[in-house]
């Protein structure tokens, strides 16, 4: 095994060690747009940072995670497929962590330890309140799919005081048994599959099932979408998204994909790290103008 010095010569961040390092660690990782994320914020500070995108074979997650930050790594964001093992590995976690059981957020606290977090609830509650416009509280919810991402965003989405979420999903057993975790809250929340959901009727709807993140759309019933439903898929392209497409032929109110909770959750993390907080109206707009090129 490499030593921690060696592994960041190799990975290339061990440029200078006065200049704070951080990285993303994914597989697959090469499409990733965190490094422009992370440079715009770090130039509305004048700030100096280095932040890559690794990809990491699936069977050296743990011993690169430590290497990086033996070596004197600044934060650390986690992407698919290793949120719920960087939860694991962490010394604390936040409540956010906690309840999804997974981190895209790993801190370092002093004496080796690591903090866990998790942005993306709150990136996608910010971008939809701050940036969207959109009133969460007192909505009729229905988020489609039960994996990785729906559970990284119930509770910050459940903090907003929405009327009711229902949880669909094609095997609707694992929606029941996600619905079941946050049963202990105030916010009644079912769990169901999704031909179960014909003929109801929603305010407000988010795609987060794996089909529609692969830029698939999920085989939904006829529902019903209230005179202000907004419409909202964590996915993202330069193009609409299928389920964006099925939301305007449905007349939503509103449509949203997920580059803005992208860019929030990468702010998200940058203020954990660093203490400030970038402004992320720009960012987005850059993003979206690089897209279409």
């Amino acid at each position: 095994m490499l030593t921690p010095s060696q592994q960041l010569a190799q990975d290339g961040v061990a440029e200078q060690l006065t200049t704070p390092n951080y990285a993303v660690f994914g597989n697959p990782i090469k499409h990733s747009k965190s490094p422009v994320i992370h440079s715009a914020f770090a130039r509305q500070f004048d700030e100096e940072i280095t932040y890559r995108a690794l990809s990491i074979d699936i069977d050296q997650f743990e011993a690169r995670v430590t290497s990086f930050f033996a070596g004197g790594g600044c934060g650390l964001n986690v992407t698919v497929p290793f949120k719920e093992r960087a939860y694991a590995m962490a010394d604390e976690a936040s409540d956010r962590a906690r309840r999804a059981g997974a981190a895209n957020c790993l801190i370092p606290i002093g004496d080796g330890r690591l903090r866990a977090d998790n942005t993306d609830g709150i990136a996608l509650v910010r971008d939809m309140v701050a940036t969207q416009g959109w009133q969460l509280s007192g909505r009729r919810t229905l988020i489609i799919g039960a994996g990785g991402a729906v559970r990284g965003i119930l509770q910050p989405l459940m903090a907003e005081g929405p009327q009711s979420i229902v949880v669909a999903n094609r095997t609707a057993q694992k929606a029941h048994d996600l619905a079941e975790e946050f049963s202990d809250t105030a916010i009644p929340v079912s769990g169901c599959g999704l031909q179960d959901i014909a003929g109801q009727t929603f305010d407000l709807i988010i795609s987060g099932t794996s089909a529609g993140l692969r830029g698939e759309l999920p085989d939904l019933p006829d529902i019903i979408l209230s005179d202000r439903c907004c419409c909202y898929d964590l996915g993202y392209g330069a193009e609409p998204t299928p389920f964006m497409r099925w939301s305007a032929g449905k007349a939503a109110w509103a449509v949203a994909d997920g580059l803005g909770m992208l860019v929030e959750q990468a702010a998200e993390s940058y203020f954990l790290w660093r203490g400030r907080r970038p402004s992320t109206s720009e960012v987005i707009q850059q993003l979206r103008i690089l897209m279409t090129v």
